[in-house]
């Protein structure tokens, strides 16, 4: 899709969740000379391949501020304000783990997390079981973390787009961002397939291809992709409204409100498996792996028919949170990006973030001065 005036106020480059909830708080204070770019469809990336967890519970303590506000303040009416049932369920997230070790490191992320305020707590594995009963015998303990939750993510990321479209902002579709050029030092052009587009600010956040945009402006966030995977169950009679998380590693996800189950996870061995990011296939490998491991704390779901998987990937950064900040080496452009696989979360308040940012120079509601660029510069 191209369109006749490619010139804006600001420039988004992706069409994720992280781009639409932008553009759509942008809009909400009266800015809407914004132009979305994405190559595929809206919500094409990780943000609709994700099992939809609404987490503050094992987060780093940096990203904390951004999913305790999106919790506290955007999650529970986001559906009213987007005029869209998102499917929130604030049902709570058990973290669970099956021996010592797991214990050790879940005790450290309730650790960590109490100290900034997050209510979260350790349980023992009957406690566990009492909260969600269909539950293994071989669970030795948990976090409890009460006011986490789920969503779905494909309406989330389509209401955010919707709301947006419908306050004025342009989204073009099919249209492959090349790179940046500055003028007289600050970043001006988007160059793509489509020509160039100009704008007094750009936002860059588009997953794990964003890295190679940053670069051509002298930009470098260490990112890499990284492959996940997500299976969907068969509709099944209720079992539990809680967010499941395990301290191995193996799998994550919950029970739609529709009875099915859906769970993400990874097989351990994508660095030796081909990787085509343009290409959303499954392999044979990891949802068994996913679910072996959801055997080993739900018996109870043997025999349950997977009916589909699917496959995406989502931009790891070096140190596992996201960069989120105004660019001082590369003035007028923003960057959005290395959301390590839970950006989902935070989507929301994440968009409001970047709105201050792009508009006022600063987030003064959520800070999120740890998620700045300069965190990489070189000690001496």
């Amino acid at each position: 899709m191209s369109i006749e005036t490619k010139s804006a106020s600001v420039i988004i480059v992706g069409g994720g969740i992280v781009a639409c909830a932008t553009a759509y708080n942008l809009a909400k204070r009266g800015m809407n000379d914004v132009i979305v770019l994405e190559k595929a469809e809206i919500g094409n990336g990780g943000s609709c391949r994700n099992a939809g967890g609404v987490r503050q519970s094992a987060r780093d303590v940096r990203e904390l501020p951004l999913a305790m506000y999106a919790v506290g303040k955007i999650w529970p009416t986001l559906s009213d304000e987007l005029g869209c049932d998102v499917e929130y369920v604030q049902k709570g997230n058990l973290r669970l783990g099956l021996t010592e070790a797991h214990r050790k490191t879940l005790e450290a992320h309730v650790a960590k997390s109490t100290r900034v305020g997050l209510e979260v707590e350790m349980i023992e594995g009957d406690d566990a079981r009492a909260i969600c009963p269909a539950m293994s015998e071989e669970v030795l303990c948990a976090s409890w973390c009460p006011t986490d939750g789920h969503a779905n993510p494909l309406k989330t990321t389509l209401a955010f787009y919707q709301r947006a479209l419908q306050m004025g902002v342009t989204f073009v579709t099919g249209v492959t961002v090349t790179g940046l050029r500055k003028v007289r030092g600050r970043v001006r052009y988007v160059d793509t397939d489509d020509g160039t587009y100009e704008a007094d600010q750009v936002l860059l956040c588009a997953g794990y291809e964003s890295q190679g945009i940053a670069e051509t402006v002298g930009v470098e966030i260490p990112v890499v992709p990284r492959r996940n995977e997500v299976l969907v169950t068969e509709m099944c009679p209720h079992l539990f409204d809680v967010m499941i998380g395990v301290a191995g590693g193996e799998f994550y996800g919950g029970q739609t409100e529709h009875g099915s189950f859906v769970m993400g996870g990874n097989n351990g061995l994508e660095a030796f498996c081909s990787e085509h990011h343009d290409r959303f296939s499954t392999d044979s490998i990891t949802a068994p792996s996913i679910a072996r491991g959801i055997l080993k704390y739900f018996p109870a779901l043997e025999g349950v028919k997977i009916i589909r998987t699917w496959a995406g990937y989502y931009d790891a950064c070096a140190d596992v949170v996201p960069v989120i900040d105004a660019i001082p080496e590369a003035p007028g452009l923003v960057c959005a990006f290395g959301f390590s696989g839970h950006g989902f979360g935070i989507a929301p308040a994440t968009g409001l973030a970047l709105s201050e940012i792009l508009l006022d120079g600063a987030s003064h509601t959520i800070d999120v001065s740890a998620l700045t660029y300069d965190r990489f510069a070189a000690k001496g």
